[in-house]
Order: structure tokens, then sequence, then C-alpha cells
């Protein structure tokens, strides 16, 4: 009995061994790059063996993809404390350090890598977008979200993905200024929705209530205070 305990153990150990490995490999090159062979090599195993953990580069890439979007989904969780713009600057500083971390990994996860199509690949995508979806939601405190507020959300998650793919492809803007442009869009996001709607109206104004001048939201309105004049 112990000794069944042990080897499954074992097993488990040498798969999460592999994952780790192909994360990395991924993290540093596009998917599509990374070939069995190098797996096997950075594991110090033979390629035989990785096809006894898994059945092909495939299965691999979404065992590593399953670990990356449980670590990116993890980037959203903040504790309900302060004001909600000093909450998202620290969610998008730490989101970022997920894309410096595995900037190709991340490209090729959005962009379409070696399992496009796959149904997995695609419910683990949507399992990190509805995981943001649902933290924000509570940072903001509503359990029924207006139309209005889901638009909102869902649009500011689709631009942080999009920001971020774009500042890999040469990183010309320095990430710190896009952490707290991406705060300022969500404020400008929900500003533009409250002025057409009363209920996005109420969630806004108790947001804004408790955040200070000096803070990201207070930033912004001081900014669009000097634009306009």
């Amino acid at each position: 009995m112990t000794t069944g305990v042990r080897r499954r153990l074992a097993v488990e150990e040498r798969r999460q061994q592999l994952i780790g490995v192909a994360l990395e490999l991924f993290s540093r090159r596009s998917p599509d790059e990374v070939s069995i062979d190098e797996i096997a090599s950075a594991a110090g195993i033979s390629r035989p063996l990785v096809y006894h953990y898994f059945p092909g580069k495939l299965s691999l890439y979404e065992a590593a993809l399953q670990r990356a979007s449980d670590d990116l989904a993890s980037r959203f969780r903040e504790p309900h404390e302060g004001p909600l713009g000093a909450r998202l600057l620290r969610v998008m500083r730490r989101y970022f350090d997920f894309v410096d971390d595995h900037g190709p990994g991340f490209s090729a996860l959005m962009r379409g890598g070696p399992a496009v199509g796959s149904s997995t690949t695609n419910a683990l995508i949507d399992s990190v977008r509805q995981a943001a979806y649902e933290q924000i939601l509570a940072h903001l405190g509503v359990e029924e979200p207006p139309a209005r507020l889901e638009l909102v959300i869902r649009s500011w998650i689709s631009l942080a993905e999009s920001t971020a793919l774009i500042w890999l492809d040469g990183r010309r803007i320095p990430r710190a200024e896009l952490e707290t442009q991406l705060v300022h869009d969500f404020a400008a996001l929900a500003a533009v929705s409250a002025a057409h709607d009363e209920e996005m109206t109420a969630i806004l104004r108790r947001v804004l209530k408790d955040e200070p001048g000096e803070g990201p939201f207070g930033d912004l309105a001081a900014r669009l205070i000097a634009l306009a004049s």
C-alpha cells in the first residue's frame, strides 16, 4: 500500500517537473518553436520518457497553460481594503510582472500557439478572463451587475490584454506608465458609461467618494481638468 502511494507521488512529481520545464521554455520562446527534444533535454530525461507522462506536446502545452492561467488569474486577487484606484494599480503591476516574465508564452497564448482551436486552451483563456471579471466585481461590491457595468469590465480586461501584447512588441512605452494608464482607462470607461446610465452613476459615485486626490483616479481628474483648461 505504501509503495503504491509513493509511486503515484513520484509520477506526479515528474509531471510537475516537466510542466515547470516546459513553462520556462514557453516563457522564453513561442511554444511552437519549442520541441519535445528540448523539453526532454532541459528536464534531464529521454524523449520517450516525456511521452510516458504526456501523449504529445499539445497535452504538455495545455498542462503548462493550466499552471500559467492559474498564476495569471491569481494576479487579480487583492484585499478589498483601501481606495479602488490603488487596488487596481497593484493588480496591474502584478499583471505586467507576469507579462514581463512570460512574454513569448503570453503572446502565443493570446494570439494563438500550437493549441489553436483546442477547446481546452480556449477554456483556460476564458477562465482567466472570468476570474478577472469576478474579482473586479467583488472590488466594486456588486453582486448583480447591470449590463453597462459588465460591458465596462469585460472591455477593460480586453484592453489590458491588447495593451500588454502591444507593449511586448518593442516595449516602447515605459511599463509603469501603461500600468497607470490602464487604471485611468477603467475610470474613463466607467465615467462614460455613467453619463448614459443612472445605475452606473450610483456605482461610480460610491466608488469615487473614498478616492484620495493623490490616488490614480484623482490624478486622472487633475489631468483632465488641466487638459480642458
